[in-house]
């Protein structure tokens, strides 16, 4: 699946178009198919370095869509 993803602190130039692997729902997870995300202030201050994560990440934490896949 593509992704935008984080691998290095940075600039809005460390944004990547990336292929990542579909993932696989386990018990008790569900897989959505995303229609529309947020990224915050929050995922910003991820990518910059302001805040610690660990690298790398996809920003944006907040989605809405539908159930794809139940695990």
């Amino acid at each position: 699946m593509k992704a935008i993803q984080v691998s290095r602190v940075g600039g809005p130039e460390v944004l990547e178009l990336v292929d990542i692997p579909t993932p696989q729902p386990k018990a008790n997870e569900a897989l959505v198919q995303i229609n529309a995300a947020g990224v915050n202030f929050v995922d910003v201050y991820y990518r910059e370095g302001r805040y610690p994560a660990p690298l790398p990440f996809v920003p944006g934490k907040e989605g809405a869509g539908v159930v794809s896949t139940i695990g």
